[in-house]
């Protein structure tokens, strides 16, 4: 087999695993966002658009402002967190660089659900957190952090982290650090090199980590369930009550649908501000 057909052989591959696990599903949901829903069954071959009126509905608006909210504090909490972390990994010795990664990397080696529930574990009313503060005596009473808008967050970020970190690591890592040097010697204080010179070489870094951390944290249904209660209900609850307990699956293609056109626009916004950068990174 000579190169050429080695390499129509992988594209074939590669084109058949997308079109059949990719492209043909998220057909199926656009096309079954447009169908009728009865008692009988899920769907029904009945032309409509009605679930996309449907969404228009003032409950439905609150959830994806709601998941707006979320996601966006979310990841602005990632960026704030992972921002000087990635930059004292990108320019540690390359000694301690692999351990800190490791570091980074070791909770994908477990299932995010089995993580979310030693969360709770932490933050139970009889959660290590309480048991500390209560034999300490700085509490009197177990504080009520499960099941609350803190514990959703813990979650997000928790789980959304390294999606943040790693771009910017990866960004930070080709940094010229004579820029920041240069700037130094001329005067510029710490603000204004973050300011002026960090914050724009890695700009491209914080739109990638944004868009991977926001997308998951409008759609991470289980975190909520577990983590915030009843009450958490986001854009990605909303699409599972909809398949799973609802049984009107148009309606929650309809959202999915929505959501993939808002993710479009993202991506589109984020390839406008770099012009530059490969079309294939965030996919």
């Amino acid at each position: 087999m000579n190169d050429r057909q080695f390499r129509f052989f992988t594209l074939s591959i590669s084109w058949t695993w997308l079109t059949v696990f990719a492209l043909v599903p998220t057909l199926m949901v656009i096309i079954t966002s447009f169908l009728e829903t009865n008692t009988t069954q899920n769907i029904t071959a009945h032309f409509t658009l009605e679930n996309y009126a449907e969404l228009v509905d003032v409950a439905y608006l609150k959830i994806f402002l709601r998941s707006l909210l979320i996601a966006g504090s979310c990841t602005l909490l990632c960026l704030i967190v992972s921002y000087p972390f990635a930059y004292g990994i990108s320019h540690s010795s390359l000694r301690y660089r692999s351990i800190l990664l490791l570091l980074v990397i070791i909770p994908f080696w477990t299932s995010s659900l089995i993580r979310t529930y030693a969360i709770m574990t932490i933050l139970k009313t009889k959660g290590i957190i309480n048991t500390i503060l209560l034999s300490l005596g700085i509490i009197h009473q177990p504080l009520q952090l499960l099941y609350t808008n803190i514990a959703l967050f813990i979650g997000l970020t928790y789980t959304l982290l390294p999606f943040m970190l790693l771009p910017l690591y990866a960004n930070m890592e080709k940094m010229d650090l004579t820029l920041i040097d240069a700037a130094r010697d001329l005067g510029a204080s710490k603000l204004t090199v973050l300011r002026k010179i960090l914050i724009p070489i890695t700009m491209p870094g914080i739109l990638a980590g944004s868009m991977m951390v926001f997308l998951p944290a409008m759609t991470l249904f289980y975190i909520p369930n577990l983590l915030g209660g009843a009450k958490s209900m986001l854009l990605g609850n909303l699409i599972q009550e909809q398949f799973l307990s609802a049984n009107n699956w148009p309606l929650g293609a309809a959202s999915s649908v929505l959501l993939i056109i808002f993710m479009l626009l993202l991506a589109h916004w984020y390839w406008q501000r770099n012009p530059d950068s490969d079309r294939t990174e965030l996919l």
